[in-house]
């Protein structure tokens, strides 16, 4: 992909919603406006963050995953929903159906945090398991990945595939549609919890 196309393509997909745009999302959402437990933590090369540095004696599940950080930016579920929400209906692993998965897009919730996009940029996407997976930021725009919040219509449950599910539509790609089920996903940890920005 060629760079100048790359950053035009980021750049529309961190612009859908204006009414409802991820800067101002995002400013409506810092550390005291947060109603409910955080969901999410974005560290690495964001903008200014809401939170500050990794608390080793309070962030127990981070440190026990060398997670570091000086500033992050949080999300609760209400501050993710209120994101300009994207419906995906993939054939999932786990039952070999079509299920409907709706959240923000991954970009969006990037853009919000204050991340500048470029070709070298990197997400590095973790699960509550420690599950990591190296999401290149012009995937992330191909492929259309959402911050996954809801699944048939249901918010997702600590224990299934949530709360928070960094995914795709691997059917709609036919590079990953003619794979078998089970080898579409391995960049989609379930049970999202923590995004590192880098330049790779």
């Amino acid at each position: 992909m060629h760079k100048r196309h790359f950053i035009h393509v980021a750049a529309c997909g961190a612009l859908t919603g204006l009414a409802a745009s991820p800067a101002h999302v995002a400013a409506q959402h810092g550390p005291g406006a947060l109603r409910g437990p955080v969901l999410l933590t974005v560290s690495g090369l964001i903008g200014a963050g809401n939170r500050g540095p990794m608390d080793p004696a309070l962030d127990q599940m981070m440190a026990k995953q060398k997670i570091g950080f000086t500033r992050a930016h949080v999300w609760d579920f209400a501050a993710l929903a209120a994101l300009p929400a994207h419906t995906i209906k993939p054939t999932l692993e786990y039952d070999g159906k079509p299920h409907t998965l709706k959240g923000p897009a991954l970009i969006d919730v990037m853009a919000a945090c204050g991340v500048k996009v470029s070709d070298k940029t990197a997400f590095f996407v973790r699960a509550v398991d420690g599950y990591a997976a190296h999401l290149p930021a012009a995937e992330a725009v191909q492929r259309r990945f959402i911050i996954a919040t809801h699944l048939d219509g249901r918010p997702m449950a600590l224990g299934g595939l949530g709360p928070l599910w960094a995914v795709y539509d691997a059917d709609r790609y036919a590079d990953m549609a003619a794979k078998p089920v089970n080898a579409r996903f391995g960049g989609c940890p379930w049970a999202t919890y923590h995004i590192d920005v880098k330049e790779a």
